[in-house]
């Protein structure tokens, strides 16, 4: 039996253009056609969505960074992923990346075991995507947040156990080019279709430029965590800027400033801009102490920081970097569809998601001026509605 759904109404944010009090049809998961006020829709459909004027609807946001949510980690095996796909569609999250930290051999052997299980399972929330492996490859000098203890150097046969663990799951890798045998897991990566990261890393401008050549595409948490912008040495910062990489951003209000993302929106352009959350377990949750990675991180008042003030993750949702992105100068709607989801699912090649199209999956998040959830569709299902 088919399954059809009609939103009607509403402000309908494709890649070329806005539609005022358009449409959008739905049939068995997919997005079969797409019209403005000035075309009658000629569609039965066992469902309807008539939106207020203003509402808005975006392609559901694509989260290729994220940890944990709710008291649940990735890393807790395959109950905690069932519990934060529960809650992400909240934040108009449609799928996204199980994001793994840096930890000894058995703990993250367990995360992969779990998220491959779960990955069997029919999906009730976000969909996964597979995972995006933050370390251990990178560069005790930038850690962060990640454990120095667990930390290793890039190491192939290492990352395919891994994988193999993971059931080929992994589609990102967070790792420090200027490492031993850096560049040769960046460029077995690249051909392998997994997209080689830099993040947590000390490389120099050349270094980064060896890494490009190499096969590095992405760059995690951009300014976070790398070495910085300087006149004599633009360091991995400055090579971001200049070149055609992806570069995520946590744009929370607290990891970067306001200035800094609007430097980088202008230099990259929304077109190689990706809005992600790095959440932990924190996020949804008051104020007090939560473990990252085997370690204490105290939230206060928003911010999650170790006990020598370093940051911790965040807890921000999507919609909310969605809402600080939409204050830089000259960001469109259109452009903050790219950067919190288009965007995402180009850098993994995903070509059934990321935009409102004909053909493509009906991932899809509806809010109102203030960018507040009201609805998420996933695959055609509303899965989170919020309360009157």
């Amino acid at each position: 039996m088919e399954q059809t759904l009609l939103i009607k109404g509403g402000q309908i944010i494709t890649p070329e253009r806005y539609l005022s009090n358009g449409w959008l049809y739905i049939k068995d998961g997919v997005i079969q056609d797409i019209g403005s006020e000035d075309q009658i829709p000629l569609y039965e459909a066992g469902n309807t969505i008539h939106l207020q004027q203003g509402e808005y609807v975006f392609p559901g946001f694509i989260d290729i960074h994220i940890h944990g949510a709710s008291g649940y980690d990735f890393m807790d095996g395959q109950e905690a992923v069932e519990s934060i796909a529960h809650v992400l569609p909240q934040e108009g999250t449609t799928s996204f990346l199980a994001t793994t930290i840096t930890s000894d051999e058995n703990t993250t052997i367990k995360a992969l075991e779990g998220i491959a299980a779960y990955a069997k399972r029919p999906s009730k929330g976000a969909e996964l995507l597979g995972v995006h492996l933050e370390g251990p490859f990178i560069n005790p000098v930038f850690a962060g947040a990640q454990p120095i203890s667990a930390i290793q150097v890039p190491n192939i046969e290492q990352f395919k156990y891994w994988n193999e663990v993971a059931d080929q799951l992994i589609k990102v890798v967070t790792l420090a080019s200027e490492q031993p045998n850096g560049n040769s897991l960046i460029d077995f990566l690249h051909n392998q279709r997994i997209v080689p990261s830099i993040g947590h890393s000390n490389a120099t401008f050349e270094e980064v430029q060896l890494a490009i050549e190499s096969g590095l595409k992405h760059a995690t948490h951009f300014y976070n965590a790398m070495s910085k912008l300087h006149h004599r040495e633009p360091g991995v910062v400055g090579s971001v800027l200049l070149s055609d990489l992806y570069a995520e951003i946590i744009f929370d209000g607290i990891h970067v400033r306001d200035e800094m993302v609007e430097l980088a929106v202008r230099m990259k352009t929304s077109d190689r801009m990706i809005l992600i959350t790095d959440s932990m377990r924190g996020k949804n949750l008051s104020n007090g102490s939560y473990d990252l990675g085997g370690q204490q991180v105290t939230l206060n008042n928003g911010e999650a920081r170790l006990n020598d003030g370093t940051l911790a993750g965040s807890v921000l949702k999507m919609n909310e970097a969605v809402r600080h992105m939409s204050q830089i100068n000259d960001v469109s709607l259109i452009d903050l569809a790219k950067m919190s989801s288009m965007n995402a699912a180009q850098s993994l090649g995903l070509t059934s998601k990321g935009s409102l199209d004909v053909g493509k999956d009906a991932d899809v998040v509806i809010m109102d001026r203030q960018f507040n959830v009201n609805q998420t569709i996933v695959d055609g299902n509303v899965v989170y509605e919020v309360e009157e």
